[in-house]
């Protein structure tokens, strides 16, 4: 299985249970600057207790592995779960939404876009995969954050709303990483 495959059935799934959902993370960065390699696919979902088990159904083993026990607990605690797909070494983190200002404001600035032809699918809007990549840089420290904000500075960089950005950076103490970021893209030191 291929990572477009993989992306396809998990958006396939959520859209025929009707599970609102967002693509995130490295998959959209890459749909919003520039390419990269990653092997995993990072999906929030708003899901239920109830609707777990037909989730974790519509990845049935072998073909995947998920722990429908994970996913429970997830939901419990608004956590992450992960189903893996062992032949291709392919992993998605299902990460379910946080009660959050900013989680509601993702969901509400979801992007339909079409990764093939053959369908659309819900992607985080580019300001907030920017946002989320700040706090993980914040966070972690690693540098791919800040290239994959740069290719979406350089790709998408016309059409984002910055306004949108400087508030939440702010409100989430991320001023002084996201000047730097914007620092060095404008003169060129961040690729």
């Amino acid at each position: 299985m291929e990572q477009s495959d993989l992306l396809r059935h998990v958006v396939l799934v959520l859209e025929r249970l009707g599970i609102p959902y967002f693509v995130t993370g490295s998959t959209a960065a890459i749909a919003y600057g520039e390419p990269r390699f990653t092997n995993d696919l990072d999906v929030v979902v708003d899901l239920t207790r109830e609707q777990v088990a037909r989730f974790c159904a519509s990845f049935p083993f072998p073909e995947f592995y998920l722990s429908e026990a994970a996913a429970q607990e997830a939901v419990s605690r608004r956590h992450q779960f992960n189903v893996i797909h062992p032949s291709s070494g392919l992993k998605v983190d299902v990460i379910v939404q946080k009660d959050t200002a900013l989680d509601r404001s993702r969901f509400a600035r979801v992007h339909r876009i079409r990764p093939a032809p053959d369908y659309e699918a819900s992607f985080a809007s580019p300001e907030d995969v920017i946002i989320k990549k700040l706090e993980f840089y914040q966070e972690g420290g690693s540098e791919k954050h800040l290239r994959d904000i740069a290719g979406i500075l350089k790709v998408s960089g016309e059409r984002l709303d910055l306004d949108y950005i400087e508030a939440w950076t702010k409100q989430l103490g991320l001023e002084e990483i996201w000047s730097a970021v914007r620092r060095a893209g404008d003169s060129g030191t961040v690729n």
